[in-house]
């Protein structure tokens, strides 16, 4: 199948409630399975996607078929059968969000580990999407308290995946319980026998996608990759951006918006760049890239349709800020370095929760993306200060000193002063803009907000291990007892669908706070109340503010009428006090 074409989302037919939420998540265009699965999804064909993780499929199915959902009939309309529990969560978010101007509209994700008095609880109120692991799903069949006989349509996801987990027998028995007459869209990276029997058997007159992912990228590229929270990404960048030496370096990020906010951010810490993103103009993008070309500009920051037919040889280093939709961006991005010949260096900044899409590119270019220490405060001191000598030994020896040298020399002799301390103010003056001495190391506070294990150490297993299954249906983990909490008001709660996955993993997301930090929840009707580690810094607050989850935004702010600013740190009885009312309250909490 040849490639499509590039289309914008706007000519594939998707409803303008749809296509409002695509345009404020900030997408710019489709990926090539999104542009090839949406309309005939929309004509309600049944679909065969043969596509890797990391090519875009949720968004491919979800947005038509939310398109087709009639929100009058409170009744599950739509089916997603996933074979793990986060990606049901990951998939029902996603469903939330392209979902945010239809309103009244409901998901619900179904897995095991999860109370089963809540999902029975939403299953009442009524929900127009359901997105659940097999073993659940038929639970749910067997109580009859899941009723699939108005079901529109149903997406298997990860087809092969369920094969090697042992579900696909349950899979073609969900099946069974559904409407003769129903939509059916299949995805799979491989199509063993067993899968197209269920395609035999189950999809009429499907069409057929798929999309070739390129096996080999620029050989002289050196990928590397960084475990790094959403809040930290910014001081990791930084810190790359001091110790890396390059010549001239490309910053991806996914949409137009961010390519202005991390440049000024850039700007503001002193490192000259600038945004290329596609509601440029053309001369401006052509004037960017001209001086970027001329050494003018040594970064760009860019969306990946602004950087199409890039090509600027000094670029030695590609740092993925925002982990591409797809695996082919990926390749498309790295590929913007190591050219002519010259060595490159791709960096890719990893969230926790993308870590299924660093594997899938793995297996695609089949190359093993290395681990990278992110440099230290003292590795980027050590740096300022090499530069910093270098510029003296440049001044030494090109220009004319000797006026520059009677001032030295006459404020010795007038203040007693050695020329070495005379030297040292004047260094301290020349640099102190640009600290050579390495910053403060963060309060411990803040580190609550940062810690986990490393990625590399935990992302290798190919496999599930004989007990991967329990793993995946276990709850969250209780929050540690160590940490002091304060408690926060977030604006969702029962009637907006939510549940307490979803709270962790949309804070743990945007803000980076590690699960085992995150307190007891409580969920009511309109709202909820979470316990956050004490001394939250106000970046990560005002990052919680905007956050969203099940289609609302959080508006976190600090529980009974505590203002609209994090607290400050509590007096050790304060703190004492609520953590014992707390106790004395214990319900609610995500273990």
């Amino acid at each position: 199948m040849t490639e499509p074409t590039p289309v914008s989302f706007a000519d594939l037919g998707l409803s303008e409630a749809v296509l409002a939420a695509v345009r404020a998540v900030g997408y710019e265009s489709p990926s090539p399975i999104q542009q090839a699965a949406i309309p005939p999804l929309l004509a309600g064909r049944d679909l065969l996607g043969q596509a890797q993780t990391g090519t875009g499929k949720t968004a491919a199915f979800a947005l038509p078929l939310l398109c087709r959902l009639d929100l009058k009939r409170a009744e599950p309309q739509l089916l997603v059968l996933t074979p793990t529990r986060e990606l049901a969560i990951q998939v029902a978010e996603a469903m939330q969000t392209y979902a945010r101007h239809m309103k009244g509209f409901h998901v619900l994700p179904i897995y095991g580990g999860a109370g089963m008095d809540f999902q029975l609880k939403q299953l009442r109120r009524g929900v127009h999407a359901v997105v659940g692991t097999p073993g659940r799903i038929q639970d749910h069949l067997r109580r009859k308290t899941l009723k699939l006989d108005k079901l529109e349509a149903v997406v298997i996801d990860e087809a092969d995946e369920m094969l090697r987990m042992g579900f696909i027998d349950d899979v073609e028995s969900i099946l069974g319980e559904m409407p003769e007459e129903k939509q059916v869209a299949l995805f799979s990276a491989t199509l063993p026998d067993r899968i197209r029997k269920v395609v035999a058997h189950h999809l009429s007159d499907p069409v057929e996608i798929k999309i070739k992912t390129k096996t080999a990228t620029v050989a002289s590229v050196d990928q590397r990759f960084v475990e790094v929270r959403g809040f930290d990404k910014l001081d990791a960048l930084t810190r790359i951006l001091e110790a890396e030496d390059f010549d001239a370096m490309l910053i991806f990020v996914r949409t137009r918006q961010a390519t202005s906010e991390l440049s000024e951010k850039l700007e503001a810490r002193g490192l000259a760049s600038a945004a290329l993103s596609g509601e440029m103009t053309q001369a401006m993008r052509e004037r960017t890239i001209d001086r970027l070309k001329k050494g003018k500009l040594d970064i760009v920051v860019a969306t990946d349709v602004a950087a199409r037919g890039l090509d600027v040889e000094r670029i030695t280093h590609v740092v993925n800020y925002d982990i591409p939709h797809d695996v082919e961006g990926y390749i498309h991005r790295i590929g913007r370095t190591g050219r002519a010949g010259r060595s490159g260096h791709a960096i890719l900044f990893v969230m926790p929760r993308e870590r299924r899409i660093l594997v899938a590119i793995e297996r695609a270019t089949r190359q093993r993306v290395e681990p990278m220490l992110l440099p230290t405060r003292e590795d980027v001191a050590d740096r300022r200060a090499a530069q910093f000598k270098e510029t003296i030994t440049e001044v030494l020896g090109s220009q004319d000193l000797a006026f520059f040298e009677q001032i030295v020399s006459s404020y010795a002799e007038e203040h007693g002063r050695e020329p070495q301390k005379i030297a040292a103010a004047l260094a301290y003056l020349a640099q102190k803009d640009r600290p050579l001495k390495p910053p403060p190391a963060p309060e411990s506070r803040r580190e609550q907000f940062t810690e986990r294990a490393p990625l590399h150490a935990e992302r290798r297993s190919r496999g599930p291990a004989p007990d991967a299954q329990e793993r995946r249906e276990r709850p969250p983990r209780a929050a540690r007892e160590d940490v002091e909490l304060v408690r926060y008001r977030i604006e969702v709660g029962h009637e907006h669908g939510v549940q307490p996955g979803n709270i962790v993993g949309a804070i743990a997301n945007e803000a980076g706070i590690d699960a085992a930090h995150i307190g007891r929840i409580e969920i009511f009707d309109s709202h909820s109340i979470v316990g956050l580690p004490d001394g939250m810094p106000k970046d990560i607050y005002q990052r919680l503010r905007k956050a969203w989850v099940c289609g609302q935004q959080l508006s976190i702010s600090v529980d009974a009428g505590g203002g609209g600013d994090p607290p400050k740190r509590l007096p050790p009885g304060i703190a004492r006090k609520r953590k014992h009312h707390d106790k004395k309250r214990g319900t609610g909490a995500h273990d």
